[in-house]
């Protein structure tokens, strides 16, 4: 179980602390954040984490689901990887291709960042053109997820995907994305907000930050 002395807890509780060997209180103005990948509720129940502890430290709890669950945003953290290394190695890359951009969102990345980040600085290495196979990755086009018969669901998967790609292409630019996906601009403002997207995320300042 989880231990921290009787200071520690106060000092989360009340913002205050005292020097060793002091006697005065001191307040202090401070931001304690916290992250793991457990599970805090399941960690209690089995009493390997102390729960008057984790209400101390969960005022505000953000979930966020590993990399691997997130289609919405690989291609925008590859980009960045791709210009991170690329810069490092000296290599003038202009991005992905095609069959790379597909295969990054169709992979189940087990491996999570840090895999996309090896795959990438590989790539990085072995790419022989300015822009990155899905060759140069180690991926392929069929790592696909299995075929779902649903239609509905097989067309907002694609729909949605195609939407991401195509912000993605153009930096988040509404007009040139909905040119490309043969809709107008109100349309795809519709669909961004059908599934949630922004195309705030997918500028050239975002993806550069």
């Amino acid at each position: 179980m989880t231990r921290l002395p009787i200071c520690h807890c106060r000092f989360l509780q009340e913002r205050v602390i005292e020097r060793v060997g002091g006697r005065q209180e001191i307040a202090v103005d401070v931001r304690v954040v916290c992250a793991t990948n457990q599970k805090p509720d399941l960690l209690i129940a089995e009493n390997l984490f102390r729960e008057d502890l984790y209400y101390r430290v969960s005022e505000i709890t953000i979930n966020i689901p590993p990399f691997r669950d997130r289609e919405e945003g690989r291609l925008i953290l590859a980009r960045n990887l791709l210009q991170k290394y690329g810069n490092l190695q000296k290599r003038a890359l202009n991005g992905f291709s095609d069959d790379a951009m597909q295969a990054i969102e169709a992979y189940k990345w087990p491996g999570n960042v840090r895999e996309l980040e090896n795959k990438i600085k590989g790539a990085v290495i072995m790419a022989d053109n300015k822009l990155v196979s899905a060759a140069d990755l180690g991926l392929s086009e069929s790592d696909e997820e299995a075929l779902s018969l649903n239609l509905r669901e097989v067309r907002q998967r694609a729909e949605s995907k195609a939407i991401r790609v195509a912000l993605t292409k153009n930096y988040g630019n509404i007009s040139k994305a909905a040119e490309m996906l043969g809709i107008t601009r109100p349309t795809l403002y519709d669909l961004l907000n059908k599934y949630g997207l922004s195309a705030e995320g997918y500028s050239k300042k975002n993806v550069a930050s």
